[in-house]
């Protein structure tokens, strides 16, 4: 249960502070961090015709959401695990790593919440 509740945090806490941190960066410098085309999930966004130079706010909004759910996991919240689940879903679309981190700690929640079951 430690472990899980470590990689949990650790997976939250680079998810949530890069998303927050690059959310910030482009509303401010009106560019992301790295390349200047962002990665593959501004395809996605496009295929929407959305400007995905826009998507600072959500963003920070989702890096904010993703340390929440790091600070309720830390706490031993009870609706940190579902405040996980939607998180996860709500960010497969951040390709390649956010899809990947999402996935990751998606199969530890499931894992997580059959331990608090036994």
């Amino acid at each position: 249960m430690v472990i899980l509740k470590i990689s949990l945090s650790l997976l939250a806490g680079l998810n949530g502070g890069w998303m927050l941190f690059d959310g910030i960066h482009v509303l401010l410098k009106g560019k992301y961090f790295g390349p200047e085309k962002p990665g593959p999930w501004s395809d996605i966004i496009a295929f929407f015709n959305l400007d995905s130079f826009k998507m600072g706010p959500l963003f920070v909004f989702l890096g904010i959401s993703w340390l929440i759910f790091l600070a309720a996991i830390l706490f031993g919240q009870q609706w940190g695990w579902f405040m996980g689940l939607l998180l996860c879903i709500a960010t497969l679309w951040y390709l390649p790593v956010g899809t990947f981190i999402s996935l990751v700690v998606l199969a530890l929640l499931l894992m997580y919440r059959a331990q608090l079951v036994q």
